[in-house]
Parts: structure tokens; C-alpha cells; sequence
């Protein structure tokens, strides 16, 4: 549909069974593109336990998921928080598959959260470490390889509906995702000359496993019900439903393809209706 065929897509935080990044590969792998699947791997600390991140085990999972669809794909671990993982990311893309044509910046913390005035300065820097300063540094190296190549290229940031709208108890995850966009903003004006595109998809709320533990956490601030909670979130969307994981997917597609040839520089908004700026 897309014309993605024998293009080479980078998707972090893409380790974790029924997670976004899951998705979005599997979708990209379909759609005939050569597919890294890359996560931290393993646990580093409290911050990021095996309750949250994407083992090698799982990556390993998902690319024998991806090679049943006939893609080529290979698992690469990745700490977006360091400059030298990142550049290893690209460098292994390009030995396995020659180029880099994409990147999905997906990695991203969202279950750091408590209220502002207790915030613990370790979480801040958790959040935007990952969700700000990892994109910026995957970023930075793919354009680099896509300038290099000659041939343009797609990077795409995974940001929310807390980047247009602010939550209560995810001062650090609102602040990352707004900036994520200006990220967006700025790279697409920049790299625009060199034929790299860069856009945002902004979704709104998904119950996987990330999604579970956040409903959890409002629904108990808020003292509510889980279904109550989950219900409310329903019915102030247009579409009255939740997101899924193949909403996001197939925006990530779009873009990403051709079709999009003319589109930079977008935080697109993927939530059924419910925030519309």
C-alpha cells in the first residue's frame, strides 16, 4: 500500500509484547520494510525494572514475529540515554541492511508519575532522559546516516496527547512530550534541505501494558473504579472507544511512506477525536 518495500525502519522501545512499538514494527514489516527492533534490554535500576522496559528475550520474540511476515529483522539493545548506543543502533542497521530510511522514536517513560510537589528530582531526570534526550540522540545519529546516504529519509516521534494538553502527577512525562514536539518543529525545519521529514504522532490514551498501569494509578488518585475510570475515558471521545496499538501503527505507516512526501513538520493527533489542536 505504502510503497515501503526494501526500506530499513528503526523502532525503539519496540521490545515489549502488545506495546506500541510492538505494533508499529510488525505493521512496517508488512508493509516490506527491513525492521531493527531495539529496547533497553535490561533492567538498570529502580527507575527502569523488568515490570517496564523490553528484555533481549522479548526482542528476540518479536523479530522471529516480524521474519514469519517475511521481513528481515534483527534485535539490537539500546540505552537512548547514551550517545554511544545510539550510534552502535545505526551502525548495526546499516551493516545488516545497508541504509537507515526510517526512524520511530518510541522509547519513552510514562509510569513515573506522582504529584508535582513531591516529584523526585531522579524521576524528572528518568522522563526526559529517555523520552526528550533519547530521541534527540537517535535522531542526531540517523539524520547523520541519512545525510550520508544521500537519499532522504523519515523520523518519526512517538509523542501524546500530553503533548498538546497537560495531566496532573506527569509534570515530567507533559513537559518531555511538549518538548518532543518542538523536537519535531525544529528537525523538520532543519533537515528539510537534506530531504528528511520529520513528524509526531500524538495518541491518546491505549491500554497496554504501560496503558493497565496507568489506569490503575488515575483511577486510584482520582478515587474511581477501574472500569468507572476506563468508561469516563471512553465517553469523552467522539469515537467512544480507546485507542489501539494499530491506531498508532498505521499513522507510523502513513508517514512514513511516500504518501506523506509533502508532510513535515507535524505532531498529528491520533485520539479518536478527543484533542483536536
Amino acid at each position: 500500500m505504502y510503497n515501503l518495500q526494501g526500506k530499513t525502519a528503526i523502532v525503539t522501545g519496540s521490545g515489549r509484547h502488545a506495546g506500541i512499538g510492538e505494533a508499529i514494527v510488525l505493521r512496517l514489516a508488512e508493509e516490506g520494510c527491513n525492521v531493527v527492533v531495539s529496547d533497553i534490554g535490561k533492567a538498570k535500576g529502580s527507575e527502569f525494572s523488568d515490570e517496564h522496559i523490553g528484555t533481549t528475550t522479548e526482542m528476540d520474540e518479536i523479530v522471529k514475529k516480524c521474519q514469519r511476515l517475511g521481513a528481515k529483522a534483527i534485535a539490537v539493545p539500546c540505552d537512548v540515554r547514551i550517545a554511544k548506543d545510539c550510534d552502535n543502533l545505526i551502525m548495526e542497521a546499516v551493516k545488516a541492511f545497508g541504509a537507515v530510511d526510517i526512524l520511530v522514536n518510541n522509547a519513552g517513560v510514562g509510569y513515573l508519575m506522582e504529584p508535582f510537589v513531591e516529584f523526585k528530582e531522579e524521576n524528572w531526570d528518568a522522563v526526559l532522559d529517555v523520552n526528550l534526550k533519547g530521541a534527540f540522540l537517535c535522531s542526531q545519529a540517523a539524520a547523520k546516516q541519512m545525510i550520508q546516504q544521500q537519499s532522504g529519509g523519515s523520523i518519526i516521534n512517538i509523542a501524546s496527547q500530553a503533548a498538546k494538553s497537560g495531566f496532573p502527577f506527569a509534570a515530567a512525562y507533559t513537559a518531555s512530550k511538549h518538548g518532543l514536539v518542538g523536537l519535531t518543529r525544529s528537525n523538520a525545519v532543519e533537515l528539510g534541505a537534506f530531504g528528511i521529514r520529520v513528524n509526531a504522532v500524538c495518541p491518546n490514551h491505549i491500554t497496554t501494558g504501560l496503558g493497565h498501569w496507568q489506569n490503575k494509578f488515575f483511577s486510584e488518585k482520582l478515587g474511581l473504579d477501574y472500569e468507572t475510570y476506563l468508561q469516563g475515558i471512553k465517553d469523552r471521545n467522539p469515537l467512544k472507544r480507546t485507542g489501539l496499538v494499530d491506531d498508532i501503527a498505521k499513522a507510523v505507516a502513513f508517514l512514513a511512506s511516500d504518501q506523506a512526501e509533502y508532510i513535515t513538520g507535524e505532531a498529528m493527533n491520533v485520539t479518536g477525536g478527543e484533542e483536536y489542536h
